[in-house]
């Protein structure tokens, strides 16, 4: 699975980096699901294992086929706990985690984006870069900045 995290005011997202990524690039948490646990358990499981942050709400969003190994990866927009936004990289997995404003991953949708290993684009200044459009986080990160989750559930 893989997952978008909004604060709990709704403002800001939570993405991580791993050490062995280029210089700014962040992208959203992901995980496995463990055997007999839910979706959205393992949402919780993950971004607490992560990145420390406590999640209430999780809504499952989209899917994306992988060939190899024939798996389905399974897109999620979840929402911090007002007391559990707090930052702390419990299992090392990731190299640092952050929280970025809308403007800020609205920015890098448009101008930041670059696949895995290539160089930030020429003449982009922001501090984030993220992964390319095709790429299933880049579309749950736009899912969340066009409004997508918000107090009327989506049908």
């Amino acid at each position: 699975m893989i997952v978008a995290v909004v604060s709990a005011d709704g403002q800001r997202m939570l993405l991580g980096r791993q050490s062995r990524w280029p210089p700014k690039w962040h992208s959203t948490l992901a995980g496995f699901i463990e055997p007999g646990e839910s979706i959205e358990d393992s949402v919780r499981r993950e971004v607490w294992e992560e990145a420390g942050v406590r999640v209430g709400r999780v809504i499952i969003q989209s899917s994306q086929p992988w060939p190899y190994p024939s798996s389905l990866m399974i897109g999620a927009i979840a929402q911090a706990l007002p007391d559990g936004e707090a930052i702390s990289l419990l299992d090392k997995e990731l190299e640092a985690a952050a929280w970025f404003t809308f403007d800020e991953v609205r920015d890098a949708l448009v101008n930041g984006t670059s696949a895995l290993g290539d160089p930030v684009p020429e003449g982009y200044q922001g501090r984030l870069c993220v992964p390319p459009r095709q790429a299933i986080a880049h579309q749950l990160m736009q899912a969340v900045v066009d409004g997508y989750l918000d107090l009327t559930p989506k049908m």
